[in-house]
């Protein structure tokens, strides 16, 4: 071999060795890095699907104790309900009526006492009752439901609380009711009990519940002020037992007289059937009719109509 080739063959060994050199230290680095960042793609937090516990259902139990006395009851069964409605779903469980039973017996012995209960809601359901919040409502018709077994509404107070927690089952609200056992609050009897109910009676009647409608209206729509007087009524109508009210249906004068009388009539009866779903009892509620004859404004134009097309509700 002569020394030019023996030159020649060097250089070539020398340049095949620098790109071994080179594919090991930087392409395979490259593909090390490639591989890597793969990995890391695999282990991305968006494509990382995260298992969360869900969130325990609410289950508020038919649990009372009286704390200046021995009556203590408590259940896991509770009344329940669903997502906006303010009917309690049946059939009721016999926990809760053996429950009823015992409270009716300890109140019934013990007029101090009453018994508060208060109806949850949240602030995402829908109030399709006619009291102030869904709450109320829902508390009022489990009042019903014990006043049916007995107890004496005298000694039941209703209230509503927006309660966020409130974690339903489906559709189902399980037992969103409390309750609470006390006795007549400091510095109170029984005449100044009475006489705050008088006072709530001249209140109401001297600034009374109208509802207006207008002609072939099917449904009633409230506004907070309407709510709260209806809230006032039932208190009212729930705490003396012999009182009633009366709900008087106007119209304009539009057509004959005996027409109207019916027609009036009519819208009485329809907000007694609102009243009715709503858990006033119908043996309070007395409907009568003044038709045209008791109009509040000018029947000459259609404003003033509109405010003839009425109800009127007053306490007895």
């Amino acid at each position: 071999m002569s020394k030019k080739t023996r030159y020649l063959f060097g250089i070539l060994l020398t340049i095949v060795i620098g790109m071994i050199l080179m594919w090991f230290f930087c392409c395979k680095n490259a593909t090390d890095k490639k591989e890597i960042t793969n990995d890391e793609n695999q282990n991305n937090p968006k494509d990382v699907v995260v298992k969360t516990t869900p969130t325990a259902t609410t289950n508020m139990g038919f649990s009372f104790k009286d704390p200046d006395g021995n009556f203590a009851y408590s259940s896991n069964d509770n009344f329940n309900f669903t997502v906006s409605d303010f009917n309690p779903l049946t059939p009721i469980s016999d926990k809760i009526n053996l429950g009823i039973g015992e409270l009716q017996k300890y109140l019934n012995g013990n007029d101090g006492k009453y018994l508060d209960i208060t109806g949850h809601y949240t602030s995402d359901e829908k109030n399709t009752s006619a009291f102030p919040n869904l709450g109320i409502a829902r508390a009022n018709a489990v009042k019903n439901y014990l006043s049916s077994k007995g107890i004496s509404s005298k000694q039941i107070n209703i209230f509503g609380k927006e309660d966020n927690s409130l974690v339903p089952d489906g559709s189902i609200f399980k037992g969103p009711i409390s309750y609470l056992i006390h006795g007549r609050a400091p510095n109170t009897d029984a005449a100044s009990e009475n006489k705050e109910l008088e006072d709530l009676k001249k209140r109401i009647n001297d600034d009374p519940l109208i509802l207006y409608f207008e002609n072939a209206q099917a449904s009633i729509n409230l506004t907070a002020e309407q709510r709260q007087k209806i809230a006032d009524i039932s208190r009212y109508l729930d705490k003396i037992e012999s009182s009633s009210i009366t709900i008087e249906g106007h119209t304009d004068n539009s057509g004959k007289r005996a027409t109207n009388i019916p027609l009036g009539k009519k819208r009485a009866d329809f907000v007694k059937g609102f009243f009715q779903r709503n858990g006033i009892p119908e043996a309070k509620i007395i409907t009568t009719s003044k038709g045209p004859d008791e109009p509040i404004a000018s029947n000459a134009t259609e404003e003033g109509r509109a405010k003839n097309r009425r109800s009127i509700v007053k306490i007895n």
